[in-house]
C-alpha cells in the first residue's frame, strides 16, 4: 500500500496546529495496522503532548494496540528531552514495527539522529515520503531554528498602481471583506505583527485579530512591535492604551528624547535598538533591523508579519530581511505622485537590480488578487 496517502493525512492534520505551536514546529502523525488507520493526532500546542505520542493515545482510546503498527509522521520525531520527553522513547516501547517520515528535523545538532536511534532498536525506518511538502509546511520554523531570526512575511494591500493610501492618507478600506478575512488569518499565524510610527499616527490601528470561540485559551498572544526611532508613538495610542499593552514593543533609537521614551516605557515595552549602517535615509532606517531580528529570534518570535508604511516595508524588503511577501491588490487605480507607496526607500537604479521573487502564486479574494511568493536571497 502506498505511503502517500497515510502522510497526506498526517498533513492535513499538522495543518490544524497552525498559529499555535509556535516556536515548535507543526506536526501530523498517523498509526495504521493491517490497512486501517488506528490512531490519528498532531502537536496543538507547545508544552503540549507531540503529534506521536497524541497519535498513540488516540489509539489507545479506541481500544487498538499500536504494536507492530505503523507510524506516519511528517517530522523526524525528537530524540533529545524538552519540555516534553523524546518521541523516538515513547516509539520504541510501543513496539512499533516501522516508521514512515516526512521531513527531516532541520536543527543541524538533530538532524538524522532520530532515524539512527529508531533503527537501532530494530524498527525500520523510511523517509523522505512527501519530503518537499512537508518541509514547506514548517518554513517559518525551519528558517527560525537555523539562523536563529524570525521567517519574515510583508504583506500589503495596495491598488493596481501600487498605492497604499491617498495623498491625504486615506486609505479605508482597498481591499474588499475577503481580502481582508485572509489578513487577518495571516495574522493569526504569525508570532508578532510590526509597523512603522507613521502607520499609528495616522490610522491609530489596534494590530490584533478577532479570535475565534473554538480558538479560546489555544492561540499565542500576538505581539506588536512599532518602529519608532524618535520616540513619536502618542501616549493615547490604541496599542499603549488598550487592554493588550503589554503586548506592545516599541523600538527607539539611542538618541530618541529621554522623556518621551520614559513616558512610553512606564505603559508599554521600550528597546532601544542600536544604530544601522544602512546608506538609506529613511527615518527607520536608522534603526539596526538585523541587531532586532536577531533579539526577537531569541524570545522565540518564529513569524513575524511587517505592515509598515512604504518606508518600513522597503527596510525589510531592500535591506534584504524579508522571506516571502503577500500583496494584496485592489482594482482601483489611485494615482496622484504624493500617493503612498506600498515599497518606497531608495529602489533600484536599473531593471537588473529589482528584487527576484519566486513560487509565485495568484489568488482571487473576491474582486480582489492576492500575490504570494518567496524572496530570492541576493
Amino acid at each position: 500500500m502506498s505511503a502517500e496517502p497515510f502522510m497526506r493525512l498526517a498533513l492535513r492534520l499538522a495543518r490544524r496546529g497552525g498559529g499555535a505551536t509556535s516556536p515548535n514546529p507543526m506536526v501530523g502523525a498517523v498509526l495504521v495496522k493491517g490497512g486501517k488507520v488506528i490512531g490519528r493526532g498532531w502537536h496543538r500546542r507547545a508544552g503540549r503532548p507531540h503529534a506521536e505520542i497524541e497519535a498513540l493515545r488516540d489509539a489507545q482510546n479506541h481500544g487498538h494496540s499500536p504494536r507492530g503498527a505503523t507510524l506516519y509522521v511528517t517530522l523526524e520525531p525528537c530524540c533529545t528531552h524538552g519540555r516534553t520527553p523524546p518521541c523516538t522513547d515513547a516509539i520504541i516501547a510501543a513496539g512499533m514495527q516501522r516508521v514512515v517520515i516526512g521531513a527531516t528535523d532541520p536543527n543541524p545538532k538533530h538532524a538524522g539522529k532520530g532515524f539512527k536511534i529508531l533503527q537501532r532498536a530494530g524498527i525500520k525506518v523510511i523517509h523522505g515520503v512527501l519530503a518537499g511538502e512537508c518541509t514547506k509546511l514548517n518554513a517559518a520554523f525551519n528558517h527560525w531554528i537555523v539562523c536563529r531570526t524570525p521567517f519574515v512575511t510583508v504583506k500589503a494591500a495596495m491598488t493596481l498602481d501600487g498605492k497604499i493610501a491617498t495623498a491625504g492618507g486615506e486609505s479605508k478600506w482597498i481591499t474588499g471583506e475577503k481580502a481582508r478575512a485572509h489578513g487577518m488569518k495571516l495574522r493569526r499565524g504569525s508570532d508578532a505583527i510590526l509597523v512603522g510610527v507613521n502607520t499609528i499616527l495616522a490610522d491609530d490601528p489596534s494590530l490584533t485579530f478577532r479570535k475565534r470561540k473554538a480558538e479560546s485559551g489555544k492561540r499565542k498572544q500576538l505581539r506588536r512591535l512599532v518602529l519608532d526611532s524618535r520616540a513619536r508613538t502618542p501616549l493615547t495610542a490604541k496599542v499603549v492604551t488598550d487592554e493588550s499593552a503589554a503586548l506592545t514593543t516599541i523600538v527607539v533609537g539611542k538618541n530618541a528624547p529621554q522623556k518621551r521614551t520614559a513616558a512610553l516605557a512606564k505603559r508599554v515595552n521600550v528597546i532601544v535598538a542600536p544604530t544601522s549602517n544602512a546608506k538609506s535615509k529613511t527615518e527607520n532606517s536608522k534603526l539596526n533591523l538585523r541587531w532586532l531580528l536577531k533579539r526577537l529570534g531569541a524570545e522565540n518570535v518564529t513569524r513575524l508579519l511587517v505592515e509598515g508604511g512604504g518606508e518600513v516595508n522597503a527596510s525589510f524588503l531592500l535591506g534584504g530581511f524579508a522571506q516571502r511577501v503577500a500583496f494584496f491588490y485592489a482594482p482601483k487605480i489611485f494615482g496622484g505622485r504624493a500617493a503612498r507607496r506600498a515599497v518606497a526607500g531608495d529602489g533600484a537604479e536599473s531593471p537588473a537590480e529589482a528584487m527576484p521573487l519566486c513560487e509565485v502564486k495568484w489568488r482571487k479574494l473576491g474582486e480582489d488578487l492576492l500575490l504570494t511568493a518567496a524572496v530570492v536571497p541576493r
